[in-house]
């Protein structure tokens, strides 16, 4: 197994385990020298799904692969009841 630099994934296209597109990584956020959870700006049909956010956090135990694309757990996804962690603009 080939170990990546966090640097070296940013940009990544993520997927869900069922195959639907989702975004790209824009960064990764670490605890305790370990990453805690990934910052990802959605695209695609998954905009509508989470009200419009340009993009969502999604913790690190939620990610099934890392390789050339990441591949995250669809239970990852914030339903429509939930409350969603909207990425301030200036941060994008």
């Amino acid at each position: 197994m080939r170990i990546k630099k966090i640097s070296d994934v940013i940009g990544t296209k993520v997927y869900t385990d069922s195959g639907d597109y989702f975004g790209e990584i824009e960064e990764a956020n670490l605890y305790e020298n370990k990453v805690e959870a990934w910052r990802i700006r959605v695209s695609g049909s998954v905009l509508s799904l989470i009200g419009g956010a340009k993009g969502v956090i999604i913790p690190h135990q939620f990610v099934r692969a890392i390789s050339d694309i990441f591949i995250i757990n669809k239970a990852a996804l914030p339903s429509q009841d939930s409350e969603i962690e909207e990425i301030p603009e200036d941060l994008i």
